[in-house]
């Protein structure tokens, strides 16, 4: 008998694994989200800049599963292999980002969980996004907080540098636009200089207050896992843990100080664009703009426009417009987490990245303007601008201020009926007003004289600005910085 020849059965192929749900509560769900839902909830477009932020933070929370006993020694060191192979994708441009998975911090678990399988689901442990979008927002807050300092600290040495070349220049004040009295332009330059050093106080005290670990605070309750949340702010470079963890994820208020020092901050830079753009009209003509910071005209071949310095100061509506977003948005809000804080970050990073550019193209061309201290001088002394030190004269004759202002006041009426300027009257013209008025009173009534009495600390006297200008120097040495 032919034996049959024996048929194998065919092996059994373990099941392949389940794929990962798109959605990370998918469990829970027996529908899948609309495609228009899907869009309007999706984050990643704007929030996948924190990456950076998002892998160091999960690297020092798989040191803290480890230090708590959630994870072995094995299984951590596989973790943060993995997340250096993320963060090196995304430094690098390969990161497979997948819009469905909505925001940086699922695009970065998932793609973890693809290089170094199951294990790196443990990672989420003790977890919520609620505690990390903060992690994240805070670290970069204290980024770039550092970066804008650096910025406006780049201004104040381009208007130190033009200080001290006009200590000697004099410029006509204004007060409500009209001419008021004479200074020095390097105490108008100076002037930006100490407003620029309160904003770059403002930004160092946001960063103090921002300078708490959120990490551990969960979804609103604090992680039921035995972290040490203290050596987890160590890790991360944290002053200390937050002290309760409702106010950890439900507070955005990190975000708005900031924003309120950003719009206080272009509030400023706004108004020196303001002042070089009128100077640059020929109404002034006290400064001229290189051409590499102005533009033409489409129609009008002889005109130079000042349109960087335009730019400048329209920008600062969008900081002011930012804040009133963010503040609006936390409003009214119960705790803790909602979804509404979403758009805290595209008004933020707006806000961060309009700051960055004009810290960039405002130290050039200052360093480009050409001030015209001739035109400057001329008109320094014009439209009675030392009456206030004719005043003075009387004052230090012995007439009450109240009096001698009255007196000079009537002196200005007599000049404006006859066409002169003070100095073109004569003293018995003076003295038709007062007998205090004597042969000295022509050299009291200078540009030169009158800016160098006003020798007070602060004030616009050459030898008060050279005093100002050394305390700028300080101020942006190493040690304030």
């Amino acid at each position: 008998m032919k034996r049959r020849p024996r048929t194998r059965r065919p092996r059994k192929t373990p099941p392949a694994p389940e794929p990962a749900p798109a959605k990370p509560w998918a469990g829970r769900f027996t529908q899948a989200a609309h495609p228009a839902a899907e869009r309007f909830t999706a984050s990643l477009a704007f929030d996948r800049r924190l990456w950076p932020y998002d892998v160091t933070g999960s690297v020092a929370w798989a040191e803290a599963l480890g230090r708590a006993g959630l994870l072995s020694a094995s299984e951590r060191d596989a973790i943060v292999t993995g997340l250096a192979a993320v963060r090196e994708e995304l430094a690098s441009g390969t990161f497979p980002f997948r819009p469905e998975l909505e925001d940086i911090h699922m695009n970065v678990e998932r793609r973890l969980q693809e290089l170094v399988g199951e294990v790196g689901g443990k990672l989420h442990t003790g977890r919520s996004r609620n505690d990390q979008i903060v992690l994240d927002e805070r670290l970069y807050l204290k980024d770039i907080l550092g970066r804008l300092r650096d910025g406006l600290r780049r201004v104040q040495e381009a208007l130190v540098a033009r200080a001290a070349e006009t200590l000697e220049a004099p410029l006509p004040g204004y007060t409500h636009l009209q001419r008021a009295q004479p200074i020095v332009l390097a105490h108008h330059l100076l002037a930006y200089v100490f407003m620029l050093q309160r904003d770059r106080e403002r930004l160092r005290d946001c960063g103090a207050r921002a300078d708490v670990l959120p990490l551990g605070a969960g979804a609103l309750a604090g992680t039921a896992f035995p972290i040490d949340r203290e050596a987890l702010a160590k890790d991360l470079g944290f002053a200390a843990a937050s002290p309760n963890s409702l106010d950890a994820v439900s507070d955005r208020d990190y975000v708005v100080e900031f924003l309120a020092a950003g719009a206080i901050c272009g509030m400023h830079l706004s108004r020196l664009a303001a002042d070089l753009t009128l100077w640059a009209t020929a109404e002034f003509g006290f400064v001229e703009f290189s051409d590499a910071f102005a533009t033409g005209s489409s129609i009008m071949p002889q005109k130079k426009n000042p349109d960087v310095a335009e730019l400048i100061r329209g920008k600062s509506g969008r900081l002011y417009g930012n804040l009133q977003a963010v503040l609006t948005t936390m409003k009214g809000l119960p705790l803790a987490y909602n979804s509404d804080m979403q758009e805290d970050k595209e008004p933020w990073f707006d806000s961060v990245d309009t700051l960055e550019a004009i810290l960039a193209v405002l130290p050039p061309m200052l360093a480009s303007l050409t001030f015209r201290t001739d035109r400057m001088r001329r008109v320094a002394g014009e439209n009675f601008a030392t009456a206030t030190d004719l005043a003075d004269y009387l004052v230090r004759k012995g007439l009450p201020f109240r009096r001698a202002h009255e007196v000079v006041g009537r002196v200005v009426r007599l000049a404006l009926d006859e066409g002169k300027g003070l100095e073109d009257l004569g003293l018995a013209e003076l003295r038709r007003f007062s007998p205090l008025f004597d042969g000295d009173v022509k050299d009291a009534i200078t540009v030169e004289a009158s800016l160098r009495a006003r020798a007070v600390t602060g004030g616009t006297a050459p030898a008060a600005v050279r005093r100002a200008l050394a305390q700028a120097r300080v101020l942006l040495g190493p040690e304030r910085s």
